[in-house]
């Protein structure tokens, strides 16, 4: 469930919305000293602006998390002035209607350049990648696919080779084959890898740091409302889409299908940055960031779907009606800007579009279910793993060293992957090849069957056979490429360098499928009088279709590891097109999720950010204990009393001097010390900018001058200086709870409202406040983790 900023929660007795709140979208309260929130029936201004604000009102630090109450309130204050100025005039009613279609334009650009950036990125990956191996002498940014179609030499049964693409011992020393050939193309090989690898994360290092990952718990993050300034900036766009080009060629372990969604994400953020409307409102920007994040996976899968699934159902936080429809819109744009591309010269959006042509049985869905089980134990491998790997990159020297840890892990990839043809070619081209149907026309090792040479069936409908000697070299080599995958891809992920997962994910999972696939075909085929294949698998029908339990594996790697369950079965049938194999990829993903789930609710990204301390409350987690907000709150027993700002009593110097001494983000406004009725709330950032700015404009404001937040400036006595009013920064609605208030019911609003902070009170009296961090902290603690690994508020 996705978090709502404004939601009717009947369901707890001591809070009651009014029907105002609906209208106005704002908190507000009847009473200024604000009794308790059990009692907001009043309603009122958020913020109290001057004719003429101050620069920066309303913006955050970096590192903080944002206010959605007050983003969306301010929206409406906007909206509801544009609405309103329309009527005066057709140049406001022109003006309004541009307003209204800004969103809708930002979609399209947002399409458009991240459909641009994932053509240009297949392109040049399928050259830089054939380069390792060999260069085309007609065109030398051709690759071999491409140097051989323009061929008039090249042959079908020799369609791969081609006198124009020679490998680099041909060219070299004109040897093709024979040891010092193969050793020479090992070399090189390697040589390639290292240089790619090494240019990538010098890159990286030097211009923009945040270009490393995969990029999305940190997007996660951000759209839960965090600010990490300069993730999405232009540099990061830039570095992450050459560097990307660079790791995928060098042959890591890795994807580009992660990095994507933040590519796409960038995009959205710069083009956020031409309009008023989303460049001053944080709020608004993550909706068109939730956008972004679905045509990032469109453009990487060729999925518009099932982006938008995956944008609702992993990465968006605030993900209302209209998002979904600008969301479909931003994807269908993108994907079709990709398909006129046409990177990969098959008229498809991906790489590996497969049809198959024989159904599957109900006695098929219990291997589908086994390869349900190994994609949730793998996803857990891979997670505990690979994070032990990261916490000590973190914490011991070896982070001190990314550039040698990725020379070093490239190295032993290119030295082990190159002696196996699986692991030598890249992985979107080995995830094609395990999907792939055996027809007539295949040369792979895996469609080496032994032939009746008196079959006369159609070229779509051939029937089961035994495998050959080629398909029993492949079935060895698979193995082995699957044990070094699953190995190097826990130690690969995390590095400095752009890397996805998706893919790594897929093959593992395709791999361990099609043995298996091949493995059933074989059984049906030598025995098929048993009684679990007698009633759909006869002699000389083509039963099994190994290839589809290689998508059904990659489905349950992938699932097993992210725990995606809705979005990633939309994405397999929208990568595959079969939509007939539903079923059983719906039974593999549901069942990696639930082996996963087994050992640990988190997948391969919250797992990440818990890692990082970003401060990500997760509506998948659910709180249970009997705690209450009096046992979270601060101060706690034994701790400094709470700092406070008075009305009306309190000098400049005085302001300065707390916000000196103390790192708290905003300070409650209370009567009076001794008191302690409760005014409102101001933000650290906020009075500093707003003292700095009267100082600057308003004559007559001192060190010692009276700094007061009520309507009306207090009783002075004769020859005081210029008081100063703050009325304006002050938030005079911040939420409060009582102190007997269930933690259960306090979790559930900072997740549904997006709160920063909490005050807590009782008959009006100031005791405490609770923060995101301590909220983030507490569930910690209670879970037996370690609270103090919550970096951030």
């Amino acid at each position: 469930q996705k978090k709502v900023v404004l939601l009717h929660l009947g369901h707890y007795t001591f809070l009651c919305w009014s029907l105002r709140v609906c209208q106005t979208l704002k908190v507000v309260f009847s009473n200024p000293n604000m009794v308790n929130a059990g009692e907001m029936n009043g309603s009122g201004n958020l913020m109290d602006f001057l004719d003429e604000p101050f620069p920066d009102v309303g913006t955050y630090e970096d590192f903080h998390t944002i206010d959605w109450l007050r983003e969306k309130s301010r929206d409406t204050d906007r909206h509801r002035k544009i609405t309103s100025k329309s009527k005066e005039s057709i140049w406001e009613f022109i003006k309004s209607l541009l307003d209204a279609w800004s969103g809708w334009v930002v979609m399209l650009l947002i399409g458009l350049l991240a459909g641009t950036l994932a053509g240009v990125i297949d392109l040049a990956v399928d050259w830089m990648t054939d380069l390792k191996e060999g260069v085309c002498l007609s065109a030398f940014w051709y690759s071999h696919e491409q140097c051989c179609w323009t061929s008039n030499e090249t042959t079908f049964d020799d369609r791969d080779k081609c006198p124009q693409w020679q490998k680099w011992s041909e060219l070299l020393v004109n040897q093709s084959e024979g040891a010092s050939a193969y050793i020479l193309n090992y070399f090189l090989y390697i040589l390639w890898a290292l240089c790619f690898a090494f240019l990538a994360v010098s890159l990286v290092r030097v211009f923009a740091p945040y270009a490393c990952g995969s990029g999305i718990p940190e997007i996660k993050t951000i759209l839960s409302g965090f600010i990490i300034r300069g993730y999405l900036g232009k540099w990061t766009l830039l570095i992450k889409t050459v560097t990307l080009v660079l790791v995928v060629s060098s042959g890591l372990s890795l994807g580009k299908e992660g990095p994507l969604v933040h590519v796409a994400c960038c995009c959205g953020n710069f083009f956020s940055s031409l309009f008023s409307k989303y460049s001053k409102n944080e709020g608004k920007r993550r909706e068109v960031l939730s956008a972004a994040a679905a045509a990032g996976v469109s453009v990487a899968f060729g999925a518009p779907i099932g982006g938008v699934l995956f944008s609702l159902e992993e990465v968006s936080y605030y993900f209302p009606l209209k998002t979904l429809w600008r969301s479909f819109f931003a994807a269908l744009v993108a994907a079709f800007t990709l398909r006129s591309i046409n990177p990969f010269g098959n008229s498809r959006l991906v790489l590996f579009y497969v049809e198959y042509h024989t159904p599957w049985y109900m006695a098929e869905l219990f291997p589908f279910i086994l390869l349900g089980v190994f994609g949730g134990l793998w996803g857990t491998l891979f997670i505990r793993c690979n994070i032990a790997w990261c916490r000590r990159r973190k914490t011991t020297r070896l982070g001190k060293y990314p550039v040698l840890e990725v020379i070093v892990i490239t190295a032993i990839t290119a030295i082990i992957a190159y002696p196996n043809p699986y692991t030598r070619r890249s992985t979107s081209e080995l995830i094609s090849e395990l999907f792939n149907d055996c027809g007539a026309l295949e040369s792979s090792q895996l469609c080496d069957y032994i032939n009746d040479p008196n079959m006369t069936r159609p070229v779509d409908d051939i029937p089961d056979r035994p495998a050959g000697p080629g398909v029993y070299t492949a079935m060895w080599q698979l193995a082995l490429a699957l044990v070094f995958k699953i190995v190097i891809t826990i130690f690969t992920f995390g590095m400095k360098i752009p890397s996805g997962l998706f893919i790594p994910s897929m093959a593992v999972g395709a791999m361990a499928g099609r043995m298996v696939g091949i493995g059933v075909e074989q059984l049906a085929y030598h025995h098929h009088d048993w009684i679990i294949f007698r009633n759909w698998c006869r002699p000389g029908a083509d039963c099994v279709t190994p290839g589809l339990y290689a998508m059904v594996g990659a489905a349950a790697c992938l699932g097993g590891v992210t725990r995606m369950t809705v979005s990633l079965v939309v994405i397999m049938f929208e990568l595959t097109g079969g939509l007939e194999y539903i079923v059983p990829l719906m039974a593999a993903a549901v069942t990696s999720k639930w082996v996963a789930d087994a050992f640990g609710k988190e997948g391969i990204y919250e797992a990440h950010i818990h890692l990082n301390g970003y401060p990500f409350l997760d509506v998948k987690d659910e709180f249970t204990h009997r705690t209450l907000a009096t046992d979270v709150m601060r101060p706690r027993r034994g701790e400094a009393p709470l700092s406070v700002l008075t009305q009306d009593s309190m000098t400049v110097e005085d302001v300065e001097t707390l916000i000196k001494e103390t790192d708290y983000n905003g300070f409650p406004v209370v009567v009076s010390k001794d008191s302690e009725r409760l005014i409102g709330f101001a933000q650290r950032r906020e009075l500093i900018l707003a003292i700095k700015n009267a100082r600057q404009r308003q004559d007559g404001v001192v060190s010692n001058s009276i700094v007061y937040f009520t309507e009306d400036p207090p009783e002075l006595p004769p020859n005081s200086p210029h008081p100063l009013k703050l009325r304006r920064i002050l938030n005079l609605s911040p939420f409060t709870v009582t102190d007997h208030t269930p933690m259960e019911t306090v979790v559930d609003i900072f997740r549904k409202l997006g709160l920063r902070q909490c005050l807590v009170t009782r008959s009006g009296r100031l005791l405490g406040i609770i923060t995101k961090k301590d909220v983030l902290r507490h569930m910690a603690q209670m879970a037996n983790q370690d609270p103090e690994s919550i970096m951030f508020n």
